[in-house]
């Protein structure tokens, strides 16, 4: 589990309703439409991040399910800047489930996923340094 300072430093960037069609064969949620979500949501946080709409996947680190998620619950996705590279941004993520009754949380999983920052053709371009700056002066660069 994450302090609370650490915790302070993430911000939510997607949330989902658990549904029927979400479920594998056991009525847990399906472990590949939970890494669907969460490439989705790094991507679009990754886009905001580096003020560009080009932003691709290249890495994944590992992924452990720590707790299985139920039909009806809402699962929370929180990201975080965690490095900088020339051309990329690398990206802490961390999913919640959420009872709606007490608001208690519970984490799922946490990875790290890279992003590159891409052209029109798809070739990395380096992410600006004022973006950079920014996570700097902000202490987000760990």
């Amino acid at each position: 589990m994450m302090s609370e300072k650490e915790l302070e430093e993430f911000q939510l960037i997607s949330t989902h309703p658990i549904k029927k069609s979400d479920l594998g064969f056991h009525g847990n949620l399906f472990g590949g439409k939970l890494l669907a979500w969460l490439d989705a949501a790094g991507a679009a946080f990754a886009a905001q991040v580096c003020d560009t709409p080009r932003m691709v996947t290249i890495k994944i680190d590992e992924c452990i399910f720590k707790k299985a998620s139920k039909e009806g619950q809402l699962l929370k996705i929180y990201g975080k800047v965690y490095e900088f590279g020339t051309t990329s941004v690398t990206l802490l993520l961390e999913c919640r489930s959420h009872n709606v009754y007490t608001g208690r949380q519970s984490s799922v999983l946490t990875t790290n996923i890279k992003f590159v920052r891409v052209d029109e053709s798809g070739d990395p371009i380096p992410v600006s340094e004022r973006v950079k700056n920014k996570f700097k002066q902000n202490n987000y660069e760990r």
